[in-house]
């Protein structure tokens, strides 16, 4: 790419994430209530997506070779037990990977 395609890439990227994030406060201002249908989904959708992330995150397990999905499911217990008992995503997240990757890296090779 040439530098002119390079900014102009850049440029509709950064357009096109600025209108996104804007979105929202035009479509419903701060004088109007927000539909019901709108809260529900901001109550449900958050849950589904990270329903949808575990199964995205589990569905190449293969139990019956290699080491039988155990790192995947020590790392995935270490984040839940994390999550429960400090409420704290970004610590869950990110022990849990750290965890994960200690594992894949130095104990199943």
């Amino acid at each position: 790419m040439t530098l002119t395609e390079q900014v102009i890439t850049i440029s509709v990227c950064v357009l096109a994430v600025q209108f996104t994030r804007l979105l929202p406060f035009w479509i419903f201002p701060a004088n109007r209530p927000i539909p019901e249908y709108i809260r529900y989904l901001g109550k449900v959708l958050p849950a589904a997506m990270f329903g949808m992330l575990v199964v995205y995150c589990y569905k190449n397990i293969d139990v019956l070779n290699g080491y039988h999905g155990i790192p995947d499911f020590l790392a995935g217990a270490l984040v839940l037990g994390l999550h429960f008992w400090k409420k704290n995503m970004f610590l869950s997240i990110a022990v849990g990977t750290i965890f994960y990757m200690l594992l894949v890296q130095t104990i199943f090779i």
